[in-house]
């Protein structure tokens, strides 16, 4: 497992709010973090079929464009009675020509698990896989995970995404009526941040 040893790590997201979750996970380590954006960078096309595939191009495009270590991660929503769907395409179940439109993916997904004819419980779980690659194209890979269940109707404004369907297990609230950083704490990006942190900075 490789250590990071620099002062600066590249963020390969154009995602505010991300970023500045990132730079407070890792305030105590002394490492200045810099978006995406600050470096001018755009966004690669994710032609791979996994998250770690497509976290992978977003990590060594922004190393290799601006020599500096950089960490990018690939998030999605995999259902069971949908075999795994929308997985890697969670975000494009969303897209319209006006932006991306949460609402209509939930209510998308859950009209397919209804024609699926599958029973409740909905087992279901959010998956996070952080990659941090080197210029010199060595990388590690940290994959996290949080299981639960989907519900119906939609219940909550907190979070983002499809949060306001997903059941945490063990908890009663979605993770659209949490609060955010009680959330943000037992989160499949936690879990992968957790790894990160023991594997690369300790």
């Amino acid at each position: 497992m490789r250590k990071f040893e620099g002062k600066e790590l590249l963020v390969a997201t154009h995602n505010q709010g991300k970023l500045e979750e990132i730079a407070h996970l890792l305030s105590d380590f002394g490492v200045s973090v810099v978006g995406a954006a600050e470096k001018g960078l755009g966004e690669p096309e994710e032609t791979e079929t996994t998250f770690v595939g497509n976290a992978r191009i977003k990590a060594h495009a922004a190393a290799k464009a601006t020599g500096l270590p950089a960490l990018s991660d690939d998030s999605g929503l995999e259902i069971d009675a949908l075999d795994g769907a929308p997985g890697v395409y969670t975000a494009d179940w969303a897209e319209t020509q006006t932006g991306r439109d949460f609402e209509m993916a939930m209510e998308k997904a859950y009209t397919a698990i209804v024609a699926s004819e599958k029973e409740p419980p909905w087992k279901a779980r959010f998956c996070c896989t952080l990659v941090l690659a080197w210029p010199d194209g060595h990388d590690e890979v940290f994959p996290g995970t949080i299981d639960g269940q989907i519900t119906w109707p939609m219940r909550g404004s907190q979070g983002h995404g499809y949060d306001p369907i997903f059941v945490p297990n063990g908890h009663t609230e979605t993770f659209g009526e949490m609060d955010r950083w009680e959330k943000n704490r037992m989160s499949h990006r936690a879990d992968a941040f957790r790894k990160l942190v023991e594997g690369c900075f300790r």
